[in-house]
């Protein structure tokens, strides 16, 4: 609180004392008292007035400081009420009073939600464990049908049990501690196990996967890290250029350690290894689309598309999302870079476990 705030708000008091002084010194003087008399009187009446209000105001001002350090210092604000000093004025205690019965109808209205929330997270991954098994059964049966169609089938059922990794992964995100393992790992089982769960995409997009010093180990949760690497071949297979052959030919959709002899124009995703000091950064570019450049600032951005989404159909703007909010919570660096119609590359920097421990 500044003076000038106090002045203001005390600006009728100050008036009203104001007009007193004036109306005793005319009364004094009216009955005959000398002007010094009245002068005197009148400037010791002044000093009174003015040093009662700078003492409010100090009292006021360091008032507020202490308020203001218990609330710098509480980690959850909304407490405040609860660990408030003890009110010193009537007036103080009554508007504490109705602060504390806020702030306990808050608390209870916060618990409430957290606890709904919670219930909420524990179904959907009971319901994501139920539906994975008809998924699998609806697998197996595509097994009886004619080529052309089981892959028709088998692509959109990867679809679906994409759809539904993803809500499962975005419930746990919301309390990642408790799903959470770091453990040491290598790349290539990382690696493979996203390209594994996406093959069949892969092969009906007709993609070459190629791999490159994927021995490294790093410190991560490996099926959290699975998932972002997931997300990221998705996204490379759902937006590749468009090419002469759609359909998958022998050897396409295969995975390679050397990179492709053949032209840059079939689709192709590198997943490329390297150090960089203590830490190892995993690199998944690709040859499609790319982004245009006023969309990169936002493809991380909840629910963005963009206009590769919308001429594709059917994006709902998640899967980069989840990528940096999982990332995050595994401390993962993620950066994108992209230019259109040439590719995206996407760079996901690994702890070493000497900085976790720091």
């Amino acid at each position: 609180m500044t003076f000038c705030e106090f002045l203001s708000d005390h600006l009728n008091q100050i008036v009203l004392q104001g007009l007193a002084l004036a109306v005793s010194a005319l009364f004094l003087l009216s009955t005959g008292t000398q002007p010094g008399v009245v002068a005197l009187l009148s400037l010791v009446l002044l000093l009174i007035f003015s040093a009662a209000q700078a003492a409010e105001f100090w009292k006021r001002k360091r008032r507020l400081e202490e308020l203001y350090a218990v609330m710098e210092g509480l980690d959850q604000k909304y407490l405040f009420s609860e660990c408030v000093p003890l009110p010193r004025e009537t007036y103080e205690r009554r508007l504490f009073d109705l602060m504390g019965r806020s702030g306990r109808a808050m608390i209870g209205a916060v618990s409430n939600a957290q606890a709904a929330q919670r219930e909420y997270r524990e179904y959907i991954e009971s319901w994501v464990h139920e539906i994975k098994a008809p998924i699998t059964a609806a697998g197996l049966i595509c097994n009886h049908a004619e080529p052309k169609l089981r892959r028709r089938l088998l692509q959109e059922l990867g679809q679906i049990e994409s759809h539904v990794e993803r809500a499962l992964f975005y419930a746990r995100a919301e309390s990642p501690e408790k799903d959470i393992l770091i453990r040491q790992v290598a790349l290539k089982e990382i690696g493979d196990q996203a390209i594994a769960s996406h093959r069949a995409l892969l092969i009906q997009s007709g993609i070459q996967v190629e791999t490159e010093g994927l021995e490294q180990r790093v410190y991560t949760d490996e099926k959290w890290a699975v998932f972002i690497l997931s997300q990221l071949l998705q996204n490379a297979a759902r937006y590749r250029r468009e090419h002469p052959a759609d359909e998958p030919n022998a050897g396409e959709g295969a995975v390679t350690d050397k990179p492709d002899a053949g032209g840059e124009q079939n689709p192709r995703i590198r997943l490329k290894a390297r150090t960089l000091g203590k830490l190892v950064q995993l690199e998944v570019s690709d040859n499609g689309m790319g982004i245009a450049a006023h969309e990169l600032p936002r493809v991380f951005d909840r629910g963005f598309t963009g206009s590769n989404g919308r001429s594709r159909g059917g994006s709902t703007g998640m899967g980069l999302y989840l990528c940096r909010r999982l990332a995050g919570s595994l401390e993962l660096e993620i950066e994108i870079r992209s230019r259109e119609g040439e590719g995206t590359a996407v760079t996901l920097t690994f702890p070493a476990r000497e900085i976790r421990q720091e």
